[in-house]
């Protein structure tokens, strides 16, 4: 017998379910206590705090729940005011957003072929394709091909890289802001070709002023001449507007845009030896240098 005992400690002892650690999963859970409120638990201290907050008067919990619904309400007031009452550059924005948009409806009298200014729409039209890249495009590869001196050539061929410059740049532009004209209408045949798909910038616009500026600055014209190359660049962007195409910003920043396009032009101008290298790369009678 007292080996048989002997025997039966030293198992108690070898055996892992014994340990302090474990001894909880040896023990059954009392039905007289709740879940969690096992040994260890801190069931009693549960307990105590959950009859003192059963004891607490309700005029404290009115006034924490008050309180809440007061912080809930602040940021609710909050919200609004910053919703109600923006910045002054904000209103600014869209206060001229708002007068850019009317006045551009106002002035499309020509936008619909039934409006106010229906007798002058093929005019207005006709102007408006002065405008337009596939002319000078064209016009441009014709004198080049028909020209047989180094300083005309290499005008024209500047005048083209610019033209191709306005053209990618001003597509650029568009495809990246993709802001609607003021009646919304759907680009034409002439549009696509163009890439004129969007009212942001004003490519006609962009064109016009650039062309004229470059025209100016290379040929020998009477003032007669000059004063109606400017009225012609402003006019070309006003039908644009007149048609129902564009806004008045889209306008006013298409001058900007060529403007700009004439001075990078002027600023890396080629020289005659580099025009006749392009030249004869384009009709496939380049040499290459040895």
């Amino acid at each position: 017998m007292p080996g048989s005992q002997a025997r039966s400690r030293t198992r108690d002892r070898n055996n892992v379910l014994n340990r302090p650690e474990f001894l909880s999963l040896n023990q059954q859970i009392r039905r007289d206590q709740g879940p969690g409120e096992g040994r260890g638990s801190g069931g009693p201290r549960r307990a105590v705090f959950r009859q003192q907050s059963q004891q607490e008067e309700p005029g404290v919990r009115g006034s924490r729940d008050s309180s809440e619904g007061g912080s809930a309400a602040d940021g609710v007031v909050k919200e609004d005011c910053m919703q109600l009452n923006p910045s002054f550059r904000g209103i600014a924005i869209n206060s001229l957003l708002a007068i850019d948009i009317s006045l551009s409806k106002r002035m499309g009298m020509c936008a619909r072929s039934h409006g106010s200014g229906a007798p002058l729409r093929s005019m207005v039209t006709l102007l408006a394709f002065t405008g337009h890249a596939l002319p000078w495009v064209i016009g441009t590869l014709i004198c080049l091909w028909k020209s047989n001196t180094l300083a005309g050539q290499e005008v024209l061929v500047n005048l083209l890289l610019a033209l191709i410059l306005d053209l990618m740049t001003v597509a650029g532009m568009q495809k990246l802001v993709k802001r609607k004209g003021p009646w919304d209408f759907p680009p034409g045949f002439l549009d696509y070709i163009a890439m004129d798909l969007y009212s942001f910038p004003a490519a006609h616009a962009s064109r016009a002023i650039m062309v004229s500026k470059f025209l100016l600055n290379h040929l020998v014209l009477a003032v007669p001449l000059r004063i109606l190359l400017y009225l012609w660049a402003f006019l070309v962007g006003v039908s644009r507007v007149l048609l129902g195409k564009h806004h008045l910003s889209d306008v006013g920043c298409g001058f900007a845009l060529g403007f700009l396009h004439f001075n990078l032009v002027e600023s890396v101008w080629l020289d005659s030896a580099t025009c006749q290298t392009i030249i004869s790369i384009g009709t496939l009678r380049w040499t290459p240098l040895l």
